[in-house]
């Protein structure tokens, strides 16, 4: 009877995990460059009452009895699927159109990090300096934060990542500056630190991130475009999290009726003494 009652909380506290990725999910409904999660689960060891015997000439065989115990969360995911596209025509806006992270630090050399985001939110500093909003610096693929030189007055930026300035006749001069976009082989693997950033971890690439070799919209490693004057939004599906959330609230409440109903025949096998 104990069984039921602790595989009942065991329930109770898988699904309410997955309110709680689900609450994290729709809160970061209009973040940017927010990759949604998901929470899976996994049945836990199972007690075997009766072993497997083999069938015979004599007799066939038996399969075993065993009874479950519960469950517990098996992995919870973050799913980078693309976000959809929010155009603001502001060119230090940033949307990497493929699989790529931008890389982020919060020294201007480079030294600590990278830090990687989908969030290309920028702009220039009082020095000229491009940073995100929490004033980390954006990196280029020398792994040096990119600075403006005074000169450039307008500047546009390519789909390959390259500053291009803006002469005063309106022709290009290509600055040799471009935006590092890092390429990662398990996305998943990433940690996330708050801010919109995420830690490169030994599951998420065996290797360092070697910036020189991220340029944008290289086929070779396939880290995308850089469209500017767009925005990545969260990539969180209203639907299906409001789905799941109803799904979560319905398991919630059976694995409290399952305990509810032990507690009810535990209370009859107590009254067997009256």
């Amino acid at each position: 009877m104990l069984r039921s009652l602790y595989s009942g909380v065991s329930g109770m506290r898988g699904f309410q995990t997955k309110l709680d990725v689900i609450g994290n999910n729709i809160a970061n409904v209009n973040t940017v460059g927010f990759k949604a999660g998901r929470v899976m689960f996994k049945d836990i060891l199972s007690q075997t009452v009766s072993g497997v015997s083999a069938p015979t000439a004599e007799k066939g065989g038996v399969n075993s009895k065993q009874i479950g115990l519960g469950v517990t969360v098996s992995a919870i995911d973050t799913l980078h699927t693309p976000g959809s596209a929010m155009t603001t025509n502001k060119p230090t806006d940033l949307r990497i159109d493929g699989d790529g992270f931008f890389a982020v630090s919060p020294a201007l050399d480079g030294a600590e990090g990278p830090y990687l985001t989908r969030a290309g939110n920028f702009d220039l500093d009082a020095e000229r300096r491009l940073v995100n909003a929490d004033g980390l610096f954006v990196l280029g693929t020398d792994g040096q934060g990119i600075t403006l030189d005074p000169a450039v007055t307008a500047f546009s930026i390519s789909q390959s990542g390259e500053i291009v300035a803006v002469q005063a006749d309106g022709t290009a001069a290509p600055t040799g500056q471009f935006i590092a976009v890092a390429k990662v082989v398990n996305p998943a693997g990433l940690e996330k630190i708050g801010g919109n950033l995420y830690r490169s971890t030994p599951n998420s690439n065996v290797d360092p991130i070697d910036l020189g070799t991220s340029l944008a919209n290289d086929p070779a490693t396939g880290t995308g475009a850089i469209v500017s004057g767009q925005l990545e939004m969260s990539n969180v599906d209203l639907t299906s999290e409001f789905t799941e959330m109803i799904i979560a609230q319905r398991g919630f409440q059976s694995n409290s009726r399952i305990i509810t109903t032990s507690d009810e025949v535990l209370q009859e096998v107590v009254n067997l003494k009256r």
